[in-house]
């Protein structure tokens, strides 16, 4: 099956995102207007990555748009009378936190196809994106376009090895995942959680956070755990074995046979030949 094209590649549609910014769009098939829109007749991207918006920082910016007003326009697309931002959320989002009644937006006529696409490409941009949101725009990217790491790294500019890390943030248990995203633990914190699983991930992450606990202190908890769990399985595994012997010596003597347990295994004395021969045929016939 052919893999599916990202189109004119991630610059261009970056740089055609900056272009209708400045109005000087070329392309035939999109056309640019500047207009006030009603936000009730605003809807966020449905195929947007980003869950989390930090309140404080949407705070923030509502008090920049209520002194300057909003300086940069966000960008829409139109479809049945209805608008769906392709950038911009943030500016949306702190006009509704003010009361604001319409927001000076750009529209601009896109597939409704692309808006995947685009909402993901504006958020790898960046850089304040949570890990977790991050990882989700690599995955979608990755089976949207049918693409291997390397040619996701190559088309965002982004190690193989950064891409890697980050998607490994998604074998995280769905807790450990949310603590994340509400910026609780960093990632540094999360990357050294992927090893354990789901209980260990609970009980650790629920430890950084009650006793905030720096990367480095995390690590040596860690550390300490899977230490703690070695030895255990050492002592199963030597109580397994003992109690194996045992039974293996007690099955000898069931069947006439002197036998001695030793640290390693068991000792069975025979007399003769003849009964060399019938210690053969019964592990043969006992499958011992």
């Amino acid at each position: 099956m052919k893999k599916q094209s990202l189109g004119r590649g991630l610059g261009a549609i970056l740089s055609e995102i900056e272009d209708a910014y400045e109005n000087d769009i070329k392309s035939n098939s999109t056309k640019v207007v500047v207009q006030d829109i009603k936000l009730d007749k605003i809807e966020p991207n449905p195929h947007q990555p980003r869950k989390i918006f930090d309140e404080k920082s949407l705070e923030e910016l509502s008090k920049s748009i209520q002194k300057h007003g909003v300086i940069q326009p966000i960008l829409l697309t139109s479809q049945d009378g209805k608008y769906t931002i392709i950038a911009g959320e943030r500016r949306y989002r702190a006009s509704k936190l003010l009361g604001l009644q319409s927001i000076q937006a750009i529209i601009t006529e896109y597939n409704i196809n692309k808006l995947r696409e685009l909402a993901l490409i504006e958020n790898i941009q960046r850089e304040d994106l949570n890990p977790i949101e991050l990882a989700i725009s690599y995955k979608m990217l990755i089976e949207e376009y049918e693409l291997t790491q390397d040619e996701l790294s190559s088309q965002i500019y982004k190690s193989r090895a950064s891409i890697a890390n980050t998607l490994r943030l998604l074998s995280l248990c769905d807790y450990v995942q949310e603590k994340l995203l509400e910026s609780k633990i960093t990632s540094g914190h999360a990357k050294i959680l992927v090893t354990l699983d789901k209980t260990e991930q609970i009980k650790i992450v629920d430890t950084i956070i009650g006793q905030k606990l720096s990367v480095r202190q995390s690590e040596e908890l860690i550390k300490t755990l899977k230490s703690k769990k070695s030895k255990t399985i050492k002592k199963e595994r030597i109580s397994i074995d003992k109690t194996k012997l045992k039974e293996l010596s007690n099955k000898f003597k069931d069947l006439g046979f002197k036998s001695k347990i030793l640290k390693n295994g068991v000792i069975i004395n025979f007399d003769n030949e003849i009964e060399l021969l019938k210690l053969t045929q019964l592990f043969k016939i006992q499958n011992i």
